[in-house]
């Protein structure tokens, strides 16, 4: 009998300096938009109406980055993440060229770390996927570190890696859309007055609503973005593992958390960056997802004064709503009700003098 299923990598299958060509590149869709506002209830008038976009010099509304996230990671599953246990981090994230219904979005990584674990069961994968469009035009460059399993304890494991990872992501280094113009921004359709100028360093944010996690919604999401790693969809599997059901898929919090801070930050154009993740405990369906956000610098960008950036801590919790703001204690140890911290840099409009 010859083998020709793919059973996925384990970590003694991973190689320092090693490229990867992931396969099925994915055109995204009107269909592939209109899901994702019906899986996470996002409301960001840019990402949703043609004719907002349109009047601030996009050709249509652009694909919301998080959802352009989703896809590009998707490629990388069957290669990286099948055999995950967890994924554990992001970091050095840049949006680049916005994505369109009827683009075509492929990925590559590099593996630029190792660690094995000390119980020598599994291991730590530090990889670099970038995203590209059709044009070959980067839209999404970023690192994520995940707990993949050993096929073999007995293997000896390569030298330990960890690469050194920048804090954030530069303002020399955001992309800003070419031909971007604030004039006819209008605040009303966008769902709040606030713009950059509005938020301090320093200040707390309680995004207020809650999502409760139904099974059809992170299942559907994971099939949305071809995200085949057997925690989030085989319960068969999962039902004999350390939790006895399947992990949500932690992407699917960092959208629902982009989706929540609407309330309070409606006028975020776009994520510039995400400079740092955790995905910090697991959730389930079932759970009920809030978030806050903490305003941690204001940015001004050179050479414009119609838009800056804004660098945000936000945490998710679940069953847990968030006006105490619940976050690590003075040790750096969450509260079991958190479920991610997110530190990423969003574009917003500034008044027009």
């Amino acid at each position: 009998m010859t083998i020709k299923t793919n059973p996925g990598n384990f970590f003694e299958d991973f190689q320092l300096g090693q490229e990867i060509v992931h396969a099925v590149p994915r055109t995204v869709t009107a269909g592939d938009v209109a899901l994702y506002i019906g899986l996470t209830g996002s409301r960001f008038a840019l990402h949703a109406s043609d004719a907002f976009a349109q009047a601030i010099g996009y050709g249509k509304a652009p694909v919301d980055d998080i959802l352009v996230f989703h896809i590009v990671f998707g490629r990388t599953v069957a290669d990286i993440s099948l055999n995950a246990i967890a994924n554990l981090g992001y970091a050095q994230c840049k949006f680049g060229a916005p994505v369109y219904a009827g683009d075509t979005l492929s990925t590559r990584s590099t593996v630029i770390g190792l660690k094995e674990n000390s119980n020598r069961e599994t291991g730590i994968v530090y990889v670099r996927s970038v995203g590209r469009n059709q044009r070959d035009e980067v839209v999404l460059d970023y690192v994520r570190w995940v707990m993949v399993r050993k096929r073999e304890q007995a293997r000896p494991a390569p030298d330990a890696l960890v690469p050194e990872l920048a804090a954030a992501v530069a303002p020399a280094d955001f992309y800003l859309p070419a031909g971007l113009q604030l004039e006819h921004y209008d605040r009303a359709l966008a769902g709040s007055p606030h713009g950059w100028e509005d938020y301090q360093k320093g200040e707390r944010i309680d995004h207020v609503d809650g999502m409760t996690l139904e099974e059809s919604d992170h299942m559907t999401a994971t099939r949305l973005y071809q995200n085949n790693a057997k925690v989030h969809f085989n319960q068969h599997a999962e039902s004999k593992g350390r939790f006895g059901k399947r992990l949500i898929y932690g992407g699917h919090i960092i959208s629902l958390a982009r989706a929540a801070s609407f309330n309070g930050l409606a006028n975020a154009l776009r994520v510039l960056a995400i400079n740092g993740g955790r995905h910090v405990n697991p959730s389930f369906a079932g759970d009920t997802i809030y978030a806050w956000s903490e305003v941690v610098d204001v940015i001004e960008l050179p050479g414009r004064a119609d838009l800056g950036a804004l660098r945000l801590r936000t945490i998710a919790a679940k069953d847990h709503p968030c006006a105490d703001f619940p976050g690590p204690d003075a040790a750096g140890k969450y509260p079991a009700e958190v479920v991610l911290d997110l530190d990423y840099t969003i574009l917003l409009p500034r008044r027009l003098a």
